[in-house]
């Protein structure tokens, strides 16, 4: 696979970032004849008060003050704007869209934030770089298969379905509701969970990873059409489902999202003093069972015989002693 490469800028970034939706720092000054003189953010130095708000600030090249005036929206006027093809020539386009979607909901301001852009910009990285591992762990499983139906998974495999399916159900509903920053939350959420997978790699396994990572790039590809496109290709996914913008949005495998196990919140007299868990399948006998031998019992009770057990289905335990 090739290394990432940073994409020229798209026309629909180029607007957002020219119609007053971003907002960024103002900083002026007055001159000698009474006309205000404004400077760029990267030429000052700010100067905070005790509790770390900005109050004024310095120029770095005279040492003189400037007044701060707050944040208003970026103009070439007051010399506050962000050049689109600067970010794109240093972090790529993919970047520049996915901090807009992921900083602000898309009907509200957005105040601009180097340290957020670069953010942005390590979590595609790692997307990148997890491709590559799924890349080279191809070969070690042998397959590139990607439908997990009919697959027996082992318990780690089907904790991490079950997250998978949890946060796409998720990301489902906030692309309805064009809520785009919890979209970019949602698909952050994917990889953490792609990467603390930890199973032996059998074709089962490998499949389910496979599956996820489809997923994840999938939901990405409106906030980072040109990564995601990238690795759709060079992974084999169009070789099994078609281009990508073609491609099906995924579903919610709804067998999934059965848990193998439930935690109950175990109560001792009333107060809560730890939880318990149980099989999902487990009924009212196997439950008492599962509180009355658990440590936290055992250790509370100190010898006492439970008088009373109350199961609130899917929800507590409570012994009463």
């Amino acid at each position: 696979m090739r290394d990432l490469e940073l994409i020229q800028v798209d026309e629909p970034f180029t607007k957002l970032l020219t119609q007053g939706m971003v907002l960024n720092h103002i900083y002026s000054r007055k001159g000698d004849k009474g006309g205000v003189e404004y400077f760029w953010p990267s030429e000052v130095e700010d100067i905070h008060d005790d509790s770390g708000k900005v109050t004024t600030a310095r120029r770095k090249t005279d040492g003189l003050m400037v007044n701060y005036e707050g944040v208003g929206t970026m103009s070439k006027s007051k010399n506050n704007g962000v050049d689109p093809q600067d970010l794109i020539e240093k972090y790529g386009a993919d970047t520049a869209r996915l901090y807009t979607m992921f900083t602000a909901p898309p009907e509200a301001t957005l105040e601009w934030n180097d340290a957020g852009v670069e953010g942005s910009y390590r979590f595609l990285r790692r997307v990148w770089n997890f491709g590559l591992k799924l890349h080279a762990m191809d070969s070690i499983a042998g397959s590139v298969r990607v439908d997990c139906r009919g697959a027996v998974f082992d318990k780690q495999t089907r904790a991490l379905r079950l997250d998978v399916y949890t946060v796409l159900k998720q990301i489902d509903y906030d692309y309805q509701r064009m809520q785009y920053n919890t979209v970019v939350s949602g698909a952050m959420k994917l990889l953490n969970a792609l990467e603390d997978f930890k199973s032996e790699t059998t074709h089962a396994s490998h499949a389910a990873l496979r599956e996820g990572f489809s997923i994840l790039l999938r939901c990405l590809y409106p906030c980072a059409p040109h990564l995601a496109h990238a690795l759709w290709q060079q992974l084999g996914y169009a070789d099994a489902h078609g281009d990508l913008l073609d491609t099906a949005w995924p579903e919610v495998d709804v067998a999934a999202l059965q848990k193998d196990e439930i935690e109950l919140m175990l109560q001792i007299n009333g107060k809560l003093r730890g939880s318990v868990t149980v099989s999902a399948t487990a009924d009212k006998a196997a439950i008492e069972a599962a509180a009355l031998a658990s440590d936290t019992f055992i250790r509370q009770a100190a010898g006492a015989a439970p008088k009373k057990v109350i199961v609130v289905p899917g929800r507590l335990v409570n012994i009463v002693v």
